[in-house]
């Protein structure tokens, strides 16, 4: 099974000057930590406006960090937000194929559609659209990936015209599509789209099997029609961690972190009404944090042996990932660091131990699913090279509006009177070679 962290960049109150400074400053050396110790993946969320829970609000920023302190962990967008208002499919291109190009290869496009109204409603989203949204923005942003030139869109929500979007990422056709998930229907909808399941909810090993089962079976079937130009057939589900020899202290380390997380996402997306820069939620929790009795995904919060123990249930029904939660609420840096170190060293290496084995041998047994899946798809016809249009500079367009030559006009751009000098080709020398292919 494979090793991931999870991060949300979680902020409670109250705050002071360079809270926010050094939690990111303590995630990068965590990550840098888990890279050294043999973790297989980070994931890093996108959220907007939720205050305390997440100020993890431009990760593509985060992640080309990461990408500098790392060598081998992979860099997973867990999610990068895919309707086009919050990230124009272009964007989304450019940025994932430049992280991938810093990192060498190491991206993972996770996506997903939002679920709190304060995000929605701040993006002009209505929740009855985000899926279309969600189904124009992956599937045009694999094509901009993968096609020179991408031939442009007219949808019912996402419009642009024909363009070589650029660069292109390192991963061929383009860095593995996950979709997050949070309840069955979703995990099947994620196995129909051939991308991978990031199951960010708490499940029981035997509820996780049921999961787990359904999804390989729609992979292997005729309803798995892949959304990008590759298949990602991995499922994906969430612990919290907080690993010491002493299981109470593990618990008085771990659990209050763990339960704010909980908290929080109750609080923005199904019950809670918030106050912008006014609700304080880690003194509402501290009120009602005893009366938290249920914490389903916190069996990875204990000694070595009962995590090991607790984990290979998931193994052993065939889950592919398994990610933690440690950074939530006031957990503090060094113990996470300390749970880090005693899990690479007493849980992480049974958990590897033939993890190479069963990973080829998944792949050799969905190899022909894959490339009947991949013959469903309908591509996007490439342009034939006449109908790829010249784009007009903006000097000529000017040239056509205002009737005369666009230097005399006073024009902003090319306009040999403003100041400074820019070394461009004179209009005469330049027309020569406009001539040439």
């Amino acid at each position: 099974m494979k090793l991931g962290l999870f991060y949300e960049h979680q902020v409670p109150r109250p705050w002071e000057e360079g809270s926010e400074r050094k939690l990111f400053s303590d995630a990068l050396k965590q990550i840098e930590l888990a890279d050294r110790l043999g973790f297989d993946y980070m994931w890093e969320v996108e959220h907007h406006f939720l205050e305390e829970y997440s100020h993890s609000s431009a990760p593509e920023v985060f992640l080309g960090a990461v990408s500098q302190r790392t060598s081998n962990i992979r860099i997973g967008h867990g999610i990068c937000l895919s309707p086009p208002n919050y990230n124009h499919p272009a964007r989304v291109a450019e940025r994932l194929a430049t992280l991938d190009l810093i990192s060498g290869g190491r991206v993972d496009w996770g996506t997903g559609e939002s679920a709190s109204l304060i995000e929605m409603y701040g993006f002009g989203i209505e929740p009855d659209r985000k899926s279309a949204m969600w189904r124009e923005g992956v599937e045009q942003t694999a094509n901009m990936m993968t096609m020179q030139p991408y031939p442009g869109y007219n949808g019912q929500l996402f419009k642009m015209p024909t363009r070589n979007v650029v660069p292109k990422p390192v991963q061929k056709p383009h860095p593995p599509i996950w979709m997050a998930c949070s309840r069955r229907e979703s995990i099947l909808r994620a196995a129909r789209n051939g991308v991978g399941a990031l199951v960010f909810g708490f499940v029981e090993a035997s509820q996780a099997k049921g999961w787990r089962d359904e999804y390989y079976q729609i992979i292997k079937s005729d309803e798995c029609v892949p959304i990008g130009h590759s298949v990602n057939a991995n499922i994906a589900t969430l612990n919290g961690m907080m690993v010491h020899e002493d299981a109470e202290e593990a618990m008085r380390r771990g659990l209050d972190g763990f339960k704010f997380f909980g908290y929080s996402i109750a609080h923005y997306a199904v019950y809670g009404e918030h106050r912008p820069g006014r609700t304080d939620l880690w003194r509402r929790f501290q009120a009602i944090k005893d009366d938290m009795k249920e914490t389903p995904g916190s069996g990875s919060i204990g000694p070595p042996q009962s995590v090991r123990e607790h984990l290979a249930a998931y193994a052993d029904i065939g889950i592919d990932q398994m990610i933690f939660i440690q950074q939530c609420g006031m957990n503090r840096h060094e113990h996470i660091c300390e749970a880090l170190e005693l899990f690479a060293k007493e849980v992480m290496p049974a958990l590897k131990e033939r993890e190479d084995e069963r990973v080829r041998r998944k792949e050799e047994e969905l190899a022909p699913y894959v490339q009947a899946a991949l013959s469903r798809k309908a591509s996007m016809p490439e342009l034939s090279e006449s109908d790829i249009p010249n784009i007009e500079s903006i000097g000529i367009v000017l040239e056509r509006c205002k009737g005369k030559g666009y230097a005399s006009t006073g024009g902003f751009y090319a306009d040999p009177t403003r100041g400074g000098a820019i070394p461009m080709a004179s209009r005469e020398t330049f027309a020569k070679s406009a001539k040439i292919d």
